[in-house]
């Protein structure tokens, strides 16, 4: 069974910075596209951003030039590093992962149990 996994959120003030991680556990498995995603309370659940194995990124206009993905084939490990902070980029953040399984040979997407981001003063 994979399983991604989220850590790094917290409570930050407006134009601060944090760290989210997620890794990716588990065994014989690949990974194609892994993203972010987000959800506000009472919102539907938006990309933030997403990057290919290659390397490959997309952003959602609204994090660009403050947001970066990258990630760690070796280590199965997405980032995003969160620059300039603001309110409205509260929410739950929840890591997504599009996984090919050897042990039956599926693919589907994975997803954490997701990491709250506080923006507030």
């Amino acid at each position: 069974q994979v399983q991604p996994v989220e850590s790094g959120g917290g409570l930050v003030q407006p134009g601060g910075s944090l760290r989210l991680s997620c890794v990716a556990s588990g065994s014989r498995f690949s990974i194609y596209t892994m993203g972010w995603y987000r959800q506000a309370p009472g919102k539907q659940r938006d990309l933030v951003a997403a990057i290919t194995s290659g390397g490959s990124t997309n952003y959602a206009d609204s994090v660009k030039g403050r947001f970066t993905i990258s990630r760690d084939n070796a280590k199965n490990t997405v980032y995003l590093q969160m620059n300039s902070l603001k309110p409205e980029d509260t929410a739950v953040y929840y890591c997504n992962a599009d996984i090919f399984a050897y042990r039956d040979y599926s693919r589907g997407a994975y997803w954490g149990q997701g990491t709250q981001v506080t923006v507030s003063s």
